[in-house]
């Protein structure tokens, strides 16, 4: 039996549950195109979640097991109430065996957000999910120490953090510790707009979740630091801080303003669990 694929047959379906981060907003693989936050509709983005299922699945079959059956309710925008309220009892449905259940990020955006009242509605929708015999898969947030836009929230994201981590102790949850990798704090690891990943930081996020499953990674390599570049100059810099304000920071904003949400007309992009096949 190969290192790291021993406990995946416990695993024959799998339901993601989330915000952008979950929907894999921003990964285009092979520079495909992909919908940005605020579009409404374009060719579904891939992310940590589809590459941790396809993983799975092909461990799975490597067994002779049967390929994994997956899931993704995810929509960007999300904030905690809507995906408990929400996406958590239509993963219930489908009757997984593992859940991932990721949240509170947006919530985090707003002022007076409460990181401990946050963590105990998401205490009860795990024991919610772990009373079914389902696995659950946490994660932790960002550090956002370098974002210009999320910095604020860096406390608040530091409790939130907390909190998971011992709710996965009292309910014997797995937690993606992404706060913990070293590889994100480089910026290359982010698009264009400084909030959601590219396709290789979701890669390596998925590589995460399978060590936060107590699975082998499929790349030693996944949280190594990318080799260090030389700074921009300053009136580079100063020109890409500007080109963000204009096209990310302001449209943000605006919705916000106007009480509206970058998914208020987007569907999940995988509503029912079918089988998947291994990452080409």
């Amino acid at each position: 039996m190969r290192p790291g694929t021993g406990d995946v047959t416990r695993w024959r379906r799998y339901v993601a549950v989330g915000d952008s981060f979950t929907e894999g907003l921003w990964d285009a693989p092979g520079g495909a195109p992909a919908a940005g936050p605020g579009t409404p509709v374009g060719p579904p983005c891939r992310g940590w979640a589809d590459l941790l299922a396809a993983s799975l699945s092909g461990r799975r079959q490597a067994l002779d097991e049967a390929p994994l059956e997956y899931a993704n309710l995810a929509v960007r925008g999300r904030l905690l109430g809507r995906i408990l309220d929400e996406q958590v009892p239509a993963a219930l449905e489908q009757r997984p065996d593992l859940v991932s259940l990721v949240g509170g990020g947006n919530d985090l955006l707003r002022p007076g957000a409460d990181a401990d009242r946050l963590a105990a509605r998401l205490e009860a929708a795990v024991v919610q999910v772990r009373a079914t015999g389902a696995d659950v898969l946490l994660a932790t947030g960002f550090d956002t120490a370098g974002s210009p836009l999320v910095r604020a929230t860096r406390s608040r994201v530091a409790v939130l953090n907390t909190q998971v981590w011992s709710i996965a102790r009292r309910t014997g949850a797995h937690v993606v510790d992404v706060w913990g990798m070293r590889s994100l704090a480089d910026w290359r690891m982010w698009s264009e707009d400084r909030i959601h990943l590219t396709t290789e930081g979701h890669v390596r996020v998925a590589q995460a979740a399978l060590a936060g499953l107590g699975l082998e990674p499929d790349r030693p390599d996944w949280d190594d630091p990318l080799a260090p570049r030389p700074p921009a100059p300053r009136l580079e810099r100063a020109r890409a801080d500007a080109r963000w304000v204009g096209t990310h920071l302001y449209p943000w904003a605006t919705r916000r303003l106007r009480g509206r949400s970058s998914g208020d007309l987007v569907q999940p992009k995988r509503p029912v669990a079918e089988p998947v096949r291994p990452a080409r």
